[in-house]
């Protein structure tokens, strides 16, 4: 497993285009060493490997759903009529990218 630097961090924050303080590199550093630390103790523990992984608490079986069948679309005329702002035959939604 790679090591978590402060260095790392940063790159990671730059390629994801997060703008954070350096307090916020030094509080996110300290917790990714806390998991750290947590990860390691529960590997120490003995027969860790022989269970088998959780990821749900309880048995969950979903009988409600509806099978998924292909079917027409609905005419382009139909769905512009109930949109709020329409340009060029296509819907216009609110910018959501800085």
């Amino acid at each position: 497993m790679q090591e978590i630097t402060l260095e790392l961090l940063k790159k990671c924050a730059n390629n994801l285009m997060f703008d954070m303080k350096e307090t916020e590199y030094e509080t996110l550093l300290h917790e990714f060493d806390v998991l750290t630390k947590q990860m390691d103790l529960i590997g120490k523990i003995q027969g860790i490997d022989d269970e088998e992984e959780m990821t749900f608490p309880f048995p969950c079986e979903v009988t409600y759903l509806r099978e998924d069948e292909p079917e027409e679309p609905l005419p382009r005329e139909d769905v512009l009529r109930n949109a709020k702002d329409v340009v060029d035959g296509q819907i216009r939604l609110p910018k959501v990218v800085l």
